[in-house]
């Protein structure tokens, strides 16, 4: 296969990493393995721009977008409904779409897995016509994102800890909003804290990711947890995969969900595969079934067949 490599210099674990050297040894592991590659090293700045140019090239079969969530997301939906293959270097913090995928957690044994990968469709999700491919959250994650950005890190382990602290001053000062939301032909009506709508089911017994990256569903999740100590009780949850077990969360799935902010506050945040954006009053979220080609480790793409 011919790839083209785009490493964003400023994004997730490769800001710390000589990126000179990992290049080099992306390069000779998929020569040796038969492959041709051209890498370029960015910028943040300059990552949405090399990403469309890698893209637009004819002689390439997969681009593989090397940085954190946002450098990820940004490459799954500049090659959203097209032939060629995303193929991702799980750089950012958590990686979540990564591991729904099966993508090794390292960025050498990730780079090896491309050698004899095998593409397969998976699908994206949208909000109002943006792209994600993990989720899209308001309430208390984009609180605790908001607090987060407005502190100091450096490393990823800085970033896990400042995630931390945000996360314990958003249940101290837990905030509820009154929403409708639209599923099917049913209409709720409550108040919440938070909403999470996630490309797929999230797997049980794991992180938050899906299990099934082809499943062709919404996962619509909504915390009915207004204490502090339910609040708590819920992260804890969420963070083991206990989803079904968990009393402070309705769990829906549908392909289409409508979403209406219903308060007095102007401007809302939202949420999306990491990165804080401008919540509308009215947001329409949809998956698009096998819409994304990516690579994944052969054994992967066998197993998701089955």
């Amino acid at each position: 296969m011919r790839f083209a490599a785009v490493l964003n210099q400023d994004g997730g674990t490769l800001r710390t990493a000589d990126i000179s050297a990992f290049a080099d040894r992306l390069r000779r592991t998929l020569e040796a393995a038969g492959h041709s590659a051209q890498i370029e090293i960015v910028a943040g700045s300059n990552i949405g721009a090399a990403l469309e140019k890698a893209i637009a090239k004819r002689n390439i079969d997969v681009v593989i977008a090397g940085g954190g969530d946002g450098t990820i997301s940004t490459a799954a939906s500049l090659l959203m409904n097209k032939k060629k293959a995303l193929a991702i270097l799980p750089a950012g913090t958590m990686n979540l779409f990564a591991r729904g995928l099966g993508i090794p957690q390292t960025l050498d044994a990730a780079l090896k897995s491309f050698a004899d990968g095998e593409v397969m469709a998976v699908d994206v999700a949208s909000a109002n016509g943006q792209p994600f491919v993990h989720q899209f959250s308001i309430g208390m994650h984009a609180r605790m994102v908001q607090l987060r950005e407005n502190m100091v890190f450096g490393s990823r382990l800085g970033k896990m800890q400042a995630s931390v602290r945000a996360a314990w001053a958003t249940i101290k000062n837990p905030r509820s909003f009154k929403v409708t939301l639209s599923i099917g032909k049913a209409e709720i009506v409550t108040r919440t804290t938070g909403i999470g709508i996630s490309n797929n089911l999230f797997g049980e017994g794991h992180l938050p990711y899906a299990d099934n990256p082809a499943g062709g569903v919404l996962g619509i999740y909504v915390s009915v947890a207004h204490r502090r100590h339910h609040m708590a009780k819920l992260l804890l949850d969420m963070l083991r995969g206990r989803w079904r077990d968990s009393e402070h969360v309705e769990i829906h799935q549908a392909d289409k969900a409508v979403l209406k902010i219903h308060s007095p506050t102007k401007k809302f945040s939202a949420v999306m595969d990491g990165e804080l954006v401008g919540l509308e009053r009215e947001t329409v979220i949809e998956i698009h079934p096998r819409a994304l080609n990516v690579l994944v480790p052969a054994r992967n793409a066998q197993a998701k067949a089955a």
